[in-house]
């Protein structure tokens, strides 16, 4: 008996899955950062800069790399940084080994924020991402994974 060898998807449906993809992402992030904006009064990028700083050693990071990591130009990141500061989230630290580098680290206040807001993070992505996919939230991560790997950076 010869199994037959799945039809190759034609143009328009690989076309329609990658739209697919990128609909979903945009629906799931839209929903995700409004009701981190309700709570919090976050916008993405200071929600994803509190993020890496409350998920990093000693909950800091080089201004610069942070910037890089965050996706963010630097006169960009620096009008977030500033926005951050001005809301007692963030400081700015000379590092004592090298005069050139500065680093971002959370206040005694923005780390209470960042913790309860990445915790806000879990429990909206459990509702809006682990409940509808279920069993396929893992195939979907991992699949993102493999993406990643192959195109990125």
């Amino acid at each position: 008996m010869t199994v037959a060898k799945p039809e190759e998807p034609n143009d328009d449906e690989v076309v329609t899955w990658w739209g697919l993809v990128i609909e979903g992402y945009l629906a799931t992030q839209n929903r995700l950062m409004g009701e981190i904006a309700e709570r919090f009064g976050l916008a993405p990028a200071s929600f994803d800069i509190l993020l890496r700083l409350v998920r990093s050693p000693e909950h800091r990071m080089p201004m610069t790399r942070l910037a890089v990591e965050a996706a963010l130009s630097s006169g960009g990141f620096t009008k977030v940084a500033d926005r951050l500061v001005a809301a007692d989230l963030i400081c700015r630290v000379p590092s004592p080994d090298d005069r050139r580098v500065t680093f971002a680290a959370l206040t005694d206040h923005g780390l209470d924020v960042a913790e309860k807001a990445r915790e806000a993070c879990a429990e909206i992505l459990r509702r809006i991402v682990l409940t509808p996919l279920g069993d396929g939230a893992h195939d979907l991560a991992e699949a993102m994974r493999t993406l990643r790997t192959v195109n990125g950076a």
